[in-house]
């Protein structure tokens, strides 16, 4: 079995206390790492590290060149342990092989990458357009980084929102202290290794795995903590928020969703359909950007539904280390418990459970499973349109005109990202600026391009990540103002008060 400690001022370490857990395979519910359980003292070494690394360290001072050039040459690690980090990705987080090899950690690295060669081009300094009064400057705004940086990032995609977290502020000069997750720590514990093979320079980057009440809130309350990335539940992001207040912390929330899937009536559905379930069931729904709620136009409706059954059933459960297998485990057994409960509330609700609904027969033993579900006859006031399962679970809605399924689309407390699917592009995107969405796709799902923002509208976060509105988020704004007055008769305040 696999063990890992804290990484804090550029070394492994064990916690204070020597507090320890087990990471679990959600696959077979066996252990499969043992991991030191950051605490209070932990977060407090850790924090101590990364101000030292800001106040006195050569991270924030070093050119953005060889910023660029270190960060570049983990980008280059990464890529050399794909196959490593993608195994580790199935055993500790459940993520497909298949898919962590296709898709979750190529993506990561190519958006370490991204940020990796943005270090490099960041624009630091503006000019800020020329005025005469009340007296004639030269003036710039100054970008600088904000200080410590603390990121808190959650269970369901570990390699890639820690990369989210991680060169974002370190592009910027800014050192990092990352609390992933202690369901699933092990992939942001070898980007540590990276940075340590790379001579990230010591402080800059600090790893400690750590539960929420304890490491996440000792963080978010850090006097010496400057800035928090969180991303998580809408219920733990108010929490989030509300500490953060008592020291005015710069924050940015990526918190739930209830994503809809609107398919109009010219949609292609032999690229909708599967592509609807994309969207619902990557990583067996276990994500906040998940299409969770498929409105179709009500002339379609059954044709649409009973093709939704039909290749729904035809994917297969099972382990997520078995590359032909599709919809992987779920992260644990009371994940399992959550998406049972809101099948029961969605049957009491009247809706109509069209498959799935259980464990998948024939499961393997120890794992945590759960069927591809669909239920039908949903109208969007019902539970399960409106909360977040985070499980495998699709609503279907039916609409009778397009206005009807945008008010329905927005009638939520949610606005993280959907999809519009039609062969009508002009169409689909003046419906996509009609959705109170941060994210729309149009005739795709899941899409992340590192160079274009993400982020919510109302209880679904504050701020963007990725892009260079991401790269904003981790650089305050400086005025500076150089006065063009070269005697003191002309100064404005002479005129004043006449000193």
């Amino acid at each position: 079995m696999r063990q890992y400690q804290l990484f804090i001022e550029g070394e492994f370490a064990d916690a204070a206390d020597g507090a320890t857990f087990e990471s679990r395979n959600p696959s077979d519910g066996t252990a499969m790492a043992t991991v030191a359980r950051a605490g209070r003292k932990d977060v407090d070494r850790a924090v101590g590290a990364a101000r030292r690394a800001f106040d006195e360290g050569p991270w924030p001072t070093m050119s953005p060149r060889d910023r660029s050039r270190i960060l570049l040459r983990m980008a280059e690690l990464l890529q050399r342990r794909q196959s490593d980090l993608s195994q580790l990705e199935a055993e500790d987080a459940g993520h497909t092989l298949r898919a962590a090899s296709l898709f979750t950690i190529p993506l990561a690295i190519y958006h370490w990458q991204y940020f990796a060669e943005q270090a490099e081009r960041l624009d630091y300094t503006e000019p800020v357009p020329r005025t005469d009064f009340p007296a004639p400057a030269w003036q710039f705004v100054r970008r600088e980084p904000y200080g410590v940086c603390a990121g808190i990032i959650p269970w369901n995609f570990p390699c890639i929102m820690a990369v989210w977290k991680r060169p974002a502020a370190l592009a910027t000069g800014k050192p990092v202290v990352l609390k992933p997750s202690p369901y699933t720590p092990v992939t942001a514990l070898e980007l540590a290794r990276v940075a340590q093979e790379a001579e990230l320079p010591a402080g800059a980057l600090n790893v400690i795995p750590g539960t929420g009440p304890v490491a996440g809130e000792a963080l978010v309350t850090h006097p010496r903590v400057d800035r928090v990335g969180f991303t998580g539940s809408t219920a733990v992001g108010k929490r989030v928020m509300q500490l953060a207040s008592g020291t005015l912390k710069k924050i940015t929330l990526e918190l739930g969703g209830k994503g809809p899937t609107l398919l109009l009536d010219d949609a292609d559905l032999d690229i909708a359909i599967p592509g609807a379930l994309w969207a619902v069931y990557l990583h067996s729904g276990q994500m906040c950007e998940a299409g969770t709620r498929c409105f179709v136009p009500a002339s379609m409706y059954d044709d649409v539904v009973a093709r939704l059954v039909e290749q729904s059933e035809m994917l297969k459960v099972g382990s997520a280390l078995d590359f032909e297998t599709d919809l992987g485990p779920l992260v644990d057994r009371r994940q399992v418990d959550t998406v049972k409960r809101y099948v029961q509330i969605g049957l009491d609700e009247g809706a109509k459970l069209l498959t799935g609904g259980g464990v998948p027969a024939g499961a393997p033993a120890g794992g945590y499973y759960f069927e591809p579900t669909i239920f039908g006859e949903v109208e969007n006031s019902m539970k399960i349109a409106q909360e977040e399962i985070f499980g495998p679970v699709l609503s279907v809605i039916r609409y009778e005109s397009v206005e009807d399924a945008v008010r329905m689309a927005n009638d939520t407390v949610y606005g993280l990202s959907g999809s519009v699917w039609s062969r009508d592009i002009p169409r689909a995107v003046e419906i996509a600026g009609r959705l109170r969405l941060g994210t729309v796709w149009i005739n795709d799902h899941h899409i992340f391009s590192a160079a274009a923002p993400h982020g919510g509208f109302k209880q679904s976060g504050i701020g963007r990540e990725l892009g260079r509105w991401g790269l904003d988020e981790y650089l305050q704004v400086k005025h500076v103002h150089v006065d063009q007055t070269p005697t003191k008769e002309q100064k404005f305040w002479y005129q004043v008060i006449g000193l």
